[in-house]
């Protein structure tokens, strides 16, 4: 048993989310008899000490289920609806197996846009907590019936990851119904390796990606690495494992060498800064010269407009906006501390000139250190 999977362990607070083709039976009804069992797992979870928030997927399933529709809509309307109807299903069975076990649960539906304001992300933050607090079981999904485009999150690996961010989780269990990480797709090669442990900053991972989205369904090694990092950075080990296999959850509590971990980062960053780091839909963009892109990188200094080559996007004092390299990499993002207007004016200009150019200034720095976080 390694290092890694031995603190497990020691593990005071995880998010689980369970995958659609898990929940529902691939597609079709809800997995009654799986929940059942997942329920349990939670239920020994907690008695072992552990806090869980688990992330559902299944809604829209449900609510196709319900209402006699056997194929999957494409207008929004329609998908709205049925999640609604099948959130009353899927909650309806969450609850009903924990008060088995004299536990309630509570629903959380959240947008990306919960998260992206720095007010609500820290209301929903407090809720959780009390939550936790008071022995109930969060169940979290992406509220499909009111989102769109511009406010989704995409997936519940990501939403996954970015609750264990706000709830600085320890541990990030992602269930699905592939047993982890291959080096290339199961499916279609037999030769076929898994991970039993990566570092998400391997590079090798981005090419597996790229050559084998399938391998979880579609695009679903590309979200799961990119969940894993969000995760691993606030400081959440992080493991993608198979729904399916005997009580996988309390296995990994044992430290058992399942699926493909992710070794949390030794130094995780500020809880303010795993908000920004966060945010998934920016506000703006900033290219960086090569000069700026290595003050951010070697010394983790304040970004000054000299820096700034080019500037895209409509944003406002106080926005996300994202700063890149000549060559499109994202490097940091941070609060801004001009409009676009004023960055297009002020943008290659020394920060004494600020005051002349646009008649006043308001910072000196166009993102200070403590609003910026390097990705």
């Amino acid at each position: 048993m390694s290092q890694n999977r031995q603190q497990w362990k020691n593990h005071k607070r995880w998010v689980i989310k369970i995958g659609s083709a898990l929940l529902t039976n691939d597609g079709t009804a809800l997995n009654t008899d799986g929940i059942a069992n997942w329920v349990e797992q939670v239920v020994a979870l907690k008695k072992q000490g552990l806090e869980v928030v688990l992330v559902s997927s299944g809604a829209v399933a449900e609510g196709m289920t319900r209402l006699g529709w056997s194929k999957r809509p494409k207008a929004i309307h329609e998908l709205q609806a049925a999640a609604a109807v099948g959130q009353m299903g899927l909650i309806q069975t969450y609850e009903s197996c924990f008060q088995k076990h004299n536990l309630h649960t509570a629903q959380i539906l959240l947008t990306h846009d919960d998260l992206s304001n720095r007010q609500r992300y820290l209301n929903a933050r407090s809720t959780l907590r009390t939550l936790l607090d008071m022995n109930v079981i969060p169940v979290v999904n992406e509220n499909d019936t009111v989102v769109t485009d511009e406010i989704r999150f995409g997936d519940n690996d990501t939403l996954a990851a970015l609750v264990a961010n706000l709830i600085e989780a320890d541990g990030l269990i992602l269930l699905t119904d592939q047993d982890g990480l291959f080096d290339k797709n199961p499916r279609q090669h037999a030769d076929a390796v898994m991970l039993e442990e990566a570092n998400v900053n391997d590079p090798a991972l981005d090419k597996m990606a790229d050559v084998g989205a399938g391998t979880l369904g579609r695009g679903g090694m590309t979200t799961k690495i990119r969940a894993a990092r969000t995760a691993v950075r606030s400081g959440a080990s992080t493991v993608i494992a198979s729904g399916r296999a005997e009580n996988i959850l309390l296995r990994l509590l044992q430290g058992e060498n399942l699926g493909t971990l992710f070794p949390a980062a030794h130094e995780t960053v500020t809880a303010r800064k795993q908000w920004l780091a966060g945010h998934l839909k920016t506000k703006g963009c900033l290219t960086l010269d090569a000069g700026a892109v290595k003050v951010l990188s070697e010394s983790g200094s304040s970004l000054l407009a000299v820096g700034i080559k080019e500037v895209s996007g409509q944003f406002h004092r106080g926005e996300v906006v994202s700063c890149v390299d000549e060559r499109g990499n994202e490097i940091a993002r941070g609060l801004v501390n001009y409009n676009v207007d004023e960055v297009n004016k002020i943008k290659g200009h020394a920060s004494e000139q600020i005051e002349s150019i646009l008649g006043y200034v308001d910072e000196l720095e166009l993102i200070h250190r403590d609003n910026l976080v390097l990705l």
